[in-house]
């Protein structure tokens, strides 16, 4: 039979992006109790704030995997409440790192550096297999911006240590910081506005 008389079935339906999901789940979580005790340790705010995109992203892959299960509006819906916490999660780290650069003590970046390498390599991981997923629906593409997100995030923590190292200044880690708040007031924006078209094409129909 043709393909057009059996269309294969929606990615969100994919039992392969759903397993997916629950292994981006999983590393996810584990790396924010990783980067969270690395924080506390080297004192760093670029650390602090990239394991808190780690808890929110856990919590956004966990909220597809619902999302999915009960498909329909809801996958828009909850598209729609991840971008609305990607700008949340921008102001916080926004005012976190105002507080680091008022206290002005420099972290320790060797902990940095090692800990973002690790979390480059989970995320790079994450991203290789969600990568055919990224032009799906409003759901699937706020989780592929989180991945892609995540990629430069670590990348940038690196270059924090290696600034921090190289001038003994708290600046690197707070500019970093910074640009991680940037990355998600950017994004939550299109995640919203790609899930108000799909709501509203469900509307209309």
């Amino acid at each position: 039979m043709s393909q057009d008389c059996c269309p294969p079935s929606p990615p969100a339906a994919d039992g392969r992006y759903r397993r997916i999901l629950w292994i981006a789940l999983w590393a996810n979580a584990a790396m924010f109790f990783v980067e969270l005790g690395a924080s506390v340790i080297s004192g760093s705010s670029a650390l602090a704030a990239d394991a808190a995109d780690f808890l929110g992203d856990s919590a956004n892959y966990g909220a597809s995997l619902g999302a999915i299960a009960l498909g329909g509006a809801w996958v828009s819906r909850v598209a729609y409440v991840k971008g609305v916490a990607m700008i949340a999660y921008g102001l916080g780290v926004l005012t976190y790192a105002g507080w680091r650069a008022w206290l002005g003590a420099p972290p320790e970046p060797y902990t940095m550096g090692a800990v973002s390498i690790l979390a480059f390599a989970v995320n790079l991981g994450v991203a290789a297999l969600l990568y055919r997923y990224r032009a799906g629906d409003a759901n699937m593409r706020s989780v592929w911006l989180c991945s892609r997100n995540d990629i430069i995030a670590n990348a940038a923590v690196f270059a924090a240590a290696l600034g921090v190292l190289g001038t003994g200044t708290v600046w690197p880690d707070v500019g970093v910081a910074a640009v991680l708040a940037a990355l998600g007031l950017a994004s939550g924006p299109a995640v919203i506005a790609h899930a108000r078209v799909e709501l509203g094409r469900r509307a209309r129909a």
